[in-house]
């Protein structure tokens, strides 16, 4: 009966002058495992080519835009005078928006840097390589995008409406202190409301990815409508008016 020699005495056999051995073998994790040159763009001039164009682009689009919509100075500011409604740059509504609802600090200070610490912080917290460069990664990431940006469009609305209605701030301004009033029950709310389709997601056993699909949704989302309530549903005092019921023969659309 022959034996047959094990394949790691072939490769690493025993009893030579050889100073190195086999010591354990571990699954490869490098983003290079698994990839092959059909799994590459160059970035030159491949990449390049495409955002030269959508640079061209985007210039092109600017400047017909310019051609066709006249933005004329305002008059010289006068301090006795004060605009009725004044408005922030459209970049800035949403966030006018959200002094509406909150303490200045909350809605000016720490949301914005929450915000951005989460874009930041985003590429480490979803490491992983797979789908990485695919829009919304899978059909499944299609989905759970299109549902909780559905969620986001129903509910903060009627976060809105509700905090117009019945604002917290004023309602409990004599006999709660203010740092609970405006801070501490409006990010409770706010916190409660994005958590929950992550909550959602979590019970579901999403994924990295998924959980940063939905949080990501609901910002961007988010971000929308608390800008589009801005420009478009504030009237004198910034009090909330549909747009076609505006007093003072107020047009939201003139400032656009």
């Amino acid at each position: 009966m022959s034996t047959q020699t094990p394949v790691t005495d072939e490769v690493f056999p025993k009893g030579t002058n050889k100073s190195y051995a086999l010591v354990e073998l571990v699954r490869g994790e490098s983003p290079m495992v698994g990839k092959g040159p059909e799994d590459r763009v160059f970035s030159f001039p491949v990449v390049l080519l495409w955002e030269i164009i959508l640079l061209l682009g985007v210039t092109f689009m600017i400047f017909l835009f310019s051609l066709l919509k006249q933005a004329p100075l305002d008059e010289i500011a006068n301090p006795l005078v004060t605009t009725d409604p004044a408005k922030a740059p459209w970049y800035f509504v949403g966030l006018q928006e959200l002094l509406e609802h909150m303490h200045p600090t909350l809605a000016g200070v720490i949301i914005p840097t929450v915000l951005v610490g989460f874009l930041v912080a985003l590429p480490y917290i979803d490491n992983a390589r797979e789908g990485a460069g695919v829009w919304f990664t899978s059909p499944r990431g299609k989905r759970i995008t299109a549902w909780t940006a559905l969620y986001t469009l129903i509910v903060m609305p009627a976060y809105i409406a509700l905090d117009n209605a019945f604002p917290l701030r004023e309602l409990l301004r004599e006999s709660t202190a203010q740092w609970v009033a405006q801070g501490l029950i409006p990010a409770t709310i706010l916190i409660v409301l994005v958590a929950l389709p992550a909550l959602v997601m979590i019970l579901r056993k999403g994924n990295t990815r998924e959980i940063m699909l939905v949080l990501f949704t609901v910002m961007f989302v988010s971000a929308i409508v608390f800008t589009i309530s801005g420009f478009l549903f504030r009237g004198p005092g910034f009090k909330m008016y549909w747009p076609w019921e505006m007093p003072n023969g107020y047009n939201p659309w003139a400032d656009f």
